[in-house]
């Protein structure tokens, strides 16, 4: 007997929510920084290879296309990391998903607190990223519009309506 997510898609397994979710922040937020980085004169490569400067340093930006691809994976693995842990935490706490708006852009300025306060001096690059206050703005409003609203909604989009229900 076929499930309702097997027939939706034509007997093939669904992907998790939080797949979607990630897949969806991870492309808004490259689109971003590829755009910052358009205006400030660096190509999508050059992108791509600072993301991979977390595992490799400075040697990330002589690597060519495979450093640039590292980039991709890692940046793509981290939003899909985001969005499994919101989704971990709304299935004890169902109102995130309730309240996509409001906790989805809470959730966008943790990811990026985390990221720059805690991921990044962890990382290959071993120190906290100066930002101007314009940078941190912007940081800021990209995490909100691009990472924390887009996984909020997308769960919830896909959470079955039963579940959106208070008790």
């Amino acid at each position: 007997m076929a499930t309702d997510a097997s027939r939706e898609t034509g007997g093939a397994r669904r992907a998790p929510a939080f797949l979607w979710a990630g897949l969806l922040a991870g492309t808004l937020d490259l689109g971003a920084a590829c755009i910052q980085g358009f205006l400030n004169g660096r190509p999508p490569q050059r992108v791509l290879q600072s993301i991979a400067t977390g595992w490799l340093g400075k040697q990330s930006y002589t690597g060519g296309t495979a450093t640039a691809a590292l980039g991709l994976v890692t940046h793509y693995f981290i939003a899909c990391v985001a969005a499994a842990v919101y989704w971990a935490a709304s299935r004890s706490w169902p109102q995130l998903v309730r309240s996509a708006w409001r906790w989805g852009a809470g959730y966008g300025l943790v990811v990026y607190a985390t990221m720059y306060e805690i991921v990044l001096p962890l990382s290959a690059i071993h120190h906290r990223i100066s930002r101007t206050p314009q940078a941190l703005i912007t940081g800021l409003l990209i995490h909100v519009f691009c990472v924390g609203l887009p996984i909020a909604l997308t769960l919830r989009a896909q959470t079955p309506r039963r579940d959106l229900t208070p008790n």
